[in-house]
């Protein structure tokens, strides 16, 4: 739906998953640029104006590549 923002619980709560799963696969679709964090914390798609950031994991994987 275009211009849907949601939080990690309320995505957990609509897909019905695990909330693990369901930060595995937010994080995925941001590192894949589909999606992106918006400022205060929701997830919406990357290309409605606003830019993407780096998912969480994406976030501890540069930071373990800087102290290499």
């Amino acid at each position: 739906m275009p211009g849907l923002q949601l939080t990690l619980e309320q995505v957990q709560r609509l897909c019905g998953i695990d909330r693990r799963v369901c930060r595995t696969v937010l994080d995925s679709l941001v590192a894949e640029l589909f999606l992106c964090v918006k400022p205060n914390g929701t997830y919406g798609r990357a290309w409605d104006g606003h830019h993407p950031r780096p998912a969480h994991a994406t976030l501890k994987n540069a930071a373990h590549r800087r102290a290499s």
